[in-house]
């Protein structure tokens, strides 16, 4: 179990567990993802921590076909500017590895913001915290246990 999954768990949730055989010289881990699991690109999300202050870190969660815009997530932030942020400072916050960030059960708990196509979805998947683990479940349980909100984010 990692600690998103228990996220999941003790909320009580509708959730599935989703594993897959991790090809490590895989280029992108979440269309890795959609192919093993033969689900649609659009209902895999990626967690991308995103800096929008000297300190301040933020978690933008983005269906792996689009790609996060820094403007629209800085603006939904209240922030004048965003970009990605020190892959160290990414581990050291989340305690995740790069490829298995999770939204959930974040060492250090980061405002959220979800990309408003996520609503589309009855389930979406995101990573459980560790490469060839994806959580699926719904748009609006991801929304409260995060703490977070919808808005658009991609371009």
């Amino acid at each position: 179990m990692t600690p998103g999954i228990n996220t999941a768990k003790k909320a009580k949730i509708f959730y599935k567990v989703h594993e897959y055989s991790h090809d490590p010289k895989s280029d992108s881990y979440g269309a890795e993802a959609a192919e093993k699991m033969e689900v649609a690109e659009q209902r895999i999300f990626k967690t991308l921590v995103v800096r929008i202050g000297p300190k301040d870190l933020i978690v933008g969660v983005v269906p792996v076909a689009s790609s996060l815009h820094m403007k629209s997530i800085a603006k939904a932030a209240g922030a004048k500017k965003a970009g990605m942020a020190d892959p160290v400072d990414v581990e050291k916050s989340t305690g995740y590895v790069l490829g298995g960030v999770s939204p959930l059960g974040q060492k250090k708990k980061l405002a959220t913001i979800i990309d408003s196509s996520a609503q589309k979805h009855a389930t979406i998947f995101v990573s459980a915290g560790r490469r060839g683990l994806e959580l699926e479940l719904k748009p609006d349980d991801l929304k409260d246990l995060t703490r977070g909100f919808f808005a658009d984010i991609c371009r």
